[in-house]
């Protein structure tokens, strides 16, 4: 198909993507000479930047694993003491609280609870920054250092945390209540241990195995969320540049971000194979 200047950017005659990308030949040669080039690195450039796709990538893809990997850590923090005090007290007004999360986490979208978070945080309250990105690397300007970097971080964290938080909160309550079910946790309370030096030593060691391996896996597909959050808080994310390749329909960079999201769950299905044996 063709790609003119109003479809991509490009002033001038219109190309093709075959033209753009410079590769030729049958199919087969084709396929392996794109499959070379991805191995090396090279995956074309912009068609409306002109820039390396892998520099474009390479800009953003620290703006998104900061933002997964801080939602990974905020929906644990908030899954791990709900269930495990679920599981503790079954059928109480604090498991039945907790599953009703667990059913507005699910239920809700992200981008509705990124605009509610922002308009109520950030437009009413006014107690953090409703856009924005901080390096955490630079110092030197007053957006910059770890502080800033977490504090403009804040919102988006919990925002994409949510609904991981609710489904984690269901999965750790039904992997510690089965667990305390099981024999040696009976014989370490016969012996006389404490409950803590149980639940630490005994229960959770069992019981995280599965929140481990999921957690390996759900931070790529967290990327789908990522993609709503970035856009809401205008994150200059991975997330973000996909969006706008879209719109653009800038073909190399959209490329570029399906090749990296496939490999990143790919490594990470790879590690959590691992994990289980």
């Amino acid at each position: 198909f063709q790609l003119g200047a109003r479809g991509s950017g490009i002033t001038g005659e219109a190309s093709t993507v075959r033209d753009s990308v410079g590769i030729r030949g049958s199919f087969f040669e084709e396929y392996g000479t794109f499959v070379w080039r991805i191995v090396h690195g090279d995956l074309g450039q912009s068609f409306t930047t002109r820039q390396d796709v892998t520099e474009l990538i390479g800009q953003a893809a620290p703006v998104t694993a900061s933002l997964i990997l801080g939602a990974g850590v905020v929906w644990l923090l908030i899954a791990l003491p709900i269930g495990i005090l679920s599981a503790y007290r079954p059928r109480s007004l604090l498991d039945r609280t907790s599953m009703a999360f667990v059913l507005a986490g699910v239920s809700l979208h992200p981008l509705w609870v990124g605009y509610m978070l922002s308009w109520y945080f950030g437009f009413k309250l006014r107690w953090v920054p409703v856009n924005g990105y901080c390096d955490v690397f630079n110092t030197i300007t007053s957006c910059g250092g770890p502080v800033q970097w977490a504090y403009h971080l804040l919102l988006p964290w919990l925002t994409c945390s949510l609904g991981f938080a609710a489904l984690y909160a269901r999965m750790v309550r039904a992997s510690v209540l089965e667990t305390l079910h099981e024999d040696y946790v009976r014989t370490a309370r016969a012996k006389g241990l404490g409950e803590w030096f149980v639940l630490r030593s005994h229960v959770l060691r069992n019981a995280m195995l599965p929140v481990v391996t999921m957690m390996g896996m759900d931070l790529s597909l967290a990327f789908a969320g990522a993609v709503f959050v970035e856009r809401v808080y205008g994150l200059p994310g991975i997330g973000n540049l996909l969006f706008n390749s879209l719109v653009r329909r800038d073909m190399p960079v959209i490329l570029g971000v399906v090749v990296l999201v496939t490999a990143a769950i790919g490594t990470d299905a790879v590690i959590a194979s691992k994990i289980l044996t």
